[in-house]
């Protein structure tokens, strides 16, 4: 497999915790200078002192003014060559009481992030001779679960824009790729597992067994597996694979 560009420079949004920053500490392995995008400072600060980043600015994803602003200032330092658009979000509920401002949350977080970080980073990534964008969908990307419409849709999404903009990209030496996880072994999903535990009495490892048994492995995706997937995507090797939705997934999709 080939490697990344000697000096390369990338940015993970959501590089502060869970998958986006196991794939800012593999990128960093792998040579690139990283820098992490996130909400919570402290987290992002603690992930740039255990070595797993080098830069770190907190921004909301859904701000696009507030994004723009840190892609600016990152590509001051060093133009872009990587964007991993991690950052996300996950909520569940009926569809029936999934009310428009839930809709509206999933896709200004899950989908408009991307949407965002994409369209502050392309106009000096075109102009480079290396490129790669991976969004980080899911298998809801993919395929339906019941009780998270919102997201799922929002997910969907991704897997288009993904499939649209390589496309419109081709001609580039920009690749646009997406990686769809299943459930993967990180807070979020403790989350998940929290609050199947609430609704229904299960016991902790009942609950991650529900989530596990969609895997045809029998259990959870880990963050590294995540990461290695986008390590290759990101590869100068990988300069023919774009406008793909890549399962990380134990072959359920």
């Amino acid at each position: 497999m080939s490697g990344l560009p000697a000096a390369a420079h990338a940015m993970v949004t959501g590089g502060g915790r869970g998958i986006g920053r196991e794939i800012a500490r593999t990128l960093k392995l792998a040579g690139a200078t990283v820098t992490i995008v996130g909400r919570n400072g402290a987290t992002l600060d603690e992930a740039v002192a255990a070595g797993c980043a080098d830069h770190a600015a907190v921004a909301d994803v859904a701000d696009q003014g507030a994004l723009s602003a840190v892609v600016d200032a990152a590509v001051a330092r060093q133009p872009i060559d990587i964007l991993v658009a991690n950052a996300g979000s996950a909520e569940s509920a009926p569809f029936l009481k999934s009310d428009a401002a839930l809709f509206h949350r999933m896709m200004d977080i899950n989908f408009m992030g991307v949407v965002h970080a994409v369209q502050a980073v392309l106009p000096v990534m075109k102009g480079r001779s290396y490129g790669r964008i991976v969004a980080v969908a899911s298998t809801a990307g993919l395929k339906g679960y019941p009780y998270v419409s919102a997201y799922t849709a929002a997910k969907h999404a991704v897997v288009g824009l993904t499939r649209s903009l390589a496309l419109e990209l081709a001609r580039s030496r920009v690749t646009v790729n997406a990686v769809c996880p299943g459930f993967t072994d990180t807070d979020l999903v403790a989350d998940s597992v929290d609050t199947i535990m609430k609704k229904t009495g299960r016991s902790r490892e009942q609950a991650i067994a529900e989530l596990a048994k969609h895997n045809p492995q029998g259990r959870l995706i880990l963050p590294q597996e995540v990461a290695d997937t986008v390590l290759w995507l990101c590869g100068t090797g990988a300069a023919a694979i774009t406008g793909q939705a890549i399962a990380v997934a134990g072959g359920e999709v």
